[in-house]
């Protein structure tokens, strides 16, 4: 009876035993994944809106990129924003440890061009423009710096006489590098 009782004891311990080196090991796993991400919301949130191209285009659906890192932070999908592409998407990846559902392709660098022979001056794309590339005023011809155009494609809807175009930037890397 003694011998049966010290073995139900020793499986006892030995169970106890596995349970605390399993949650030491689950708890060393939790505390390695909180390491990688920032310590509170606005850490998280910063971290994530440095990764994004801040062209403030809403195309993902969000106002802008802060809007959208918010957004990510709170569990949104990581896979919404064409101008940072697939390298954008990576970094995320990275950053939260998630992995995307889908996968975006490399980004085309647009300009938006002003028709300057049909712009009437309505200035009804400056407003749009997040970056104020968009230079012009009422009832004079505007013209867009493209130093400072992100390509985002809001000035286009606004303009009743459909005088802007988009157009392909062809440039080399250290050139596309050199603008950002």
């Amino acid at each position: 009876m003694i011998a049966a009782s010290s073995t139900g004891l020793l499986t006892t311990a030995m169970a106890a035993g596995m349970l605390l080196v399993l949650a030491i090991v689950v708890a060393a796993l939790l505390s390695a994944a909180q390491a990688r991400l920032p310590k509170n919301d606005n850490q998280l949130i910063d971290a994530i809106d440095a990764l994004l191209p801040q062209t403030q285009c809403a195309q993902c659906g969000y106002p802008g990129c802060r809007p959208y890192a918010e957004a990510v932070a709170t569990g949104a999908a990581i896979d919404l924003c064409p101008p940072g592409g697939p390298a954008t998407l990576t970094a995320l990846q990275d950053l939260l440890g998630e992995h995307a559902t889908t996968q975006l392709p490399e980004p085309v660098e647009l300009l938006a061009v002003i028709d300057e022979s049909r712009c009437i001056g309505c200035a009804l794309c400056i407003p749009p423009c997040p970056v104020d590339a968009i230079l012009g005023t009422n009832k004079y011809m505007h013209t867009v710096l493209a130093q400072h155009c992100t390509g985002c494609e809001l000035c286009v809807a606004p303009c009743p006489v459909d005088c802007i175009d988009m157009v392909e930037v062809r440039t080399d890397h250290a050139s596309s590098s050199a603008k950002a």
